[in-house]
């Protein structure tokens, strides 16, 4: 991709957000498997209104010895060994997802990823365990700071569940494909640009009622 028109080093202080979503076989990110991992890059556009700009997923073997917990695959639907998933190895998988995040850093002159979730704290809790298995010495993200589409979405849309947030914002909802990675990463990042570009157009409001005359 070509250097944006807009880089968005200055927007979020130096850093890049980056949606993240997992689907797992479990809630202990050291004992159950990482199954499936999506990535949204978000841009800045000409005008200076972010939009999704990339789009990677891809499914994950589970790691040795890792623990499978039946109701969280009942809840997402995943078959971990499924012949036709063309799962790869979580090291892979992570070097898979790095290496455009890389570079989408370096186009928009910014330090740091940040993974923007909803309710991140169980993706970034997956993310650095995955990553300290794989011994990853630098990963492209910020090790403990987020953004969360469900502190953004009560506030902007008095919402915090994700299909609630998306139908109140005029978003399409589709509940058959809930629960996939990639769809859920799209929707998150679909609804963090919303807000965002919202919010960009109410201080632009804000300073046009403000002008002195």
């Amino acid at each position: 991709m070509d250097t944006p028109a807009i880089p968005l080093d200055k927007r979020f202080r130096g850093y890049l957000p980056v949606i993240i979503d997992i689907e797992t076989a479990g809630f202990n990110p050291k004992k159950n498997a990482l199954l499936e991992i999506a990535a949204v890059i978000v841009e800045l556009d000409g005008i200076g209104n972010l939009e999704i700009t990339e789009r990677y997923t891809t499914h994950v073997i589970p790691f040795k010895n890792a623990e499978l917990d039946e109701a969280a695959l009942k809840f997402n639907g995943i078959d971990p060994y499924h012949p036709f998933r063309m799962a790869i190895e979580e090291k892979d998988a992570l070097a898979m997802l790095f290496k455009p995040i890389k570079y989408a850093l370096k186009r928009n002159n910014c330090t740091r990823a940040i993974l923007v979730g909803h309710n991140p704290a169980f993706d970034i809790a997956f993310l650095n365990a995955a990553i300290a298995r794989a011994q990853i010495k630098r990963s492209p993200f910020h090790p403990f700071s987020t953004f969360d589409t469900a502190t953004l979405g009560g506030l902007a849309y008095q919402q915090t569940v994700l299909a609630k947030i998306a139908q109140s914002a005029g978003l399409e909802w589709d509940n058959e494909k809930a629960h996939s990675a990639l769809y859920d990463a799209e929707k998150t990042a679909e609804l963090f640009c919303m807000i965002v570009n919202r919010w960009k157009r109410l201080e632009a409001l804000d300073l046009q009622k403000n002008a002195p005359d």
